[in-house]
């Protein structure tokens, strides 16, 4: 995998006709979710949404269950453990802890698509796959978010709760992962974990798919893939980040600007010093975000970083979770590549 690749975006994103279907039913039921006073109508959302039952039998040669670490805070994961792999426990498992995408509002670690997204993962790379369900906004502000993903590395990290996973799963080969709101999470989550102490757990990598980033400023692809981009727009991150974020912090009014959303912008945190995992930055052609994802890129190598972009010039934004596009394949692949890359290393 090349650390980068300069590549031609065509004029209009290749995609399947059953695929931009299921585009525009995601973007309906997100719009007619989403009040205008800042809150969601939950009752109508799970009504609409589709979710998939953990499955201790394996389906797609890989079993599931789910995980409570804090009843308090409905913080639980779904583990994912592939069972041919399982069962040759001579050959330790790297360890995946997943963060699902949906703005911080939507969606959850049940939901089918994401089920079946971590399926995938644990059976191609192979590795044991967590999949956070952590607090939603506007319910739960930021740093809600932030708290439960670095909570569920904590509880990894206490021996007696690793009775649950498979024998030979390694938590110091331990990658954070996520796409959109779950990219901007995995670097949130592993900015602290280079800040802090572990005993066993040890992350040696962040696979960062189309982060959600922004800021004030509006950029060049956001203007000019208003219209073209059919999960983005800026009247939907807008709203997002003001759901997201809190009102105030330190008696000053929060903008987009603030660290969380505009990571490499101008409020930035200095990650030059920290222990900050290797990364692997996806972004696709047609994605409104793009632009900041590149910053993002451009940022880490700025800051000393070891960070790999790879582009998709022919893709959406979401696209990975649609396995009937080629490209989503070829993601895992590049997946697998990377985190075995790095575990080589460790």
């Amino acid at each position: 995998m090349e650390a980068k690749k300069e590549v031609q975006t065509p004029h209009k994103p290749s995609i399947p006709w059953r695929t931009r279907i299921s585009f525009s039913i995601i973007s309906a039921v997100t719009d007619a979710t989403r009040r205008q006073n800042g809150t969601v109508n939950r009752r109508l959302l799970n009504i609409l949404s589709i979710k998939s039952p953990a499955t201790r039998n394996p389906v797609n040669g890989v079993k599931s269950s789910d995980v409570i670490v804090d009843p308090a805070r409905d913080l639980w994961f779904r583990l994912f453990v592939p069972t041919a792999a399982e069962a040759r426990d001579s050959d330790s498992l790297p360890v995946i802890v997943f963060f699902h995408g949906g703005g911080f509002v939507y969606l959850s670690a049940d939901a089918k698509a994401y089920d079946a997204v971590c399926r995938r993962f644990a059976r191609k790379v192979p590795a044991v796959v967590i999949s956070v369900n952590y607090r939603l906004a506007p319910e739960h502000r930021c740093p809600a978010q932030y708290d439960d993903g670095f909570d569920v590395l904590k509880f990894l990290d206490d021996e007696k709760n690793r009775a649950i996973l498979p024998a030979n799963a390694d938590v110091s080969r331990c990658f954070l992962a996520g796409d959109s709101a779950g990219g901007n999470l995995a670097h949130n989550v592993a900015k602290r974990a280079s800040e802090a102490s572990f005993r066993d757990v040890k992350v040696i990598g962040l696979v960062a798919i189309q982060p959600f980033f922004g800021g004030e400023e509006r950029t060049e692809a956001e203007i000019r893939l208003a219209n073209i981009d059919p999960l983005i727009s800026v009247a939907r991150t807008d709203w997002t980040w003001k759901a997201f974020l809190p009102a105030t912090e330190g008696g000053r009014e929060v903008d987009r600007d603030h660290e969380a959303v505009n990571v490499s912008g101008p409020r930035a945190v200095d990650i030059t010093k920290l222990d900050f995992p290797a990364t692997m930055v996806v972004v696709a052609g047609f994605d409104s975000l793009q632009d900041w994802q590149r910053r993002y890129y451009e940022w880490l190598k700025r800051s000393g970083k070891e960070t790999y972009l790879l582009e998709y010039p022919n893709m959406i934004h979401a696209f990975y979770i649609f396995p009937e596009l080629p490209e989503s394949s070829q993601l895992i692949q590049e997946v697998k590549e990377f985190i075995h890359k790095q575990c080589s290393k460790n």
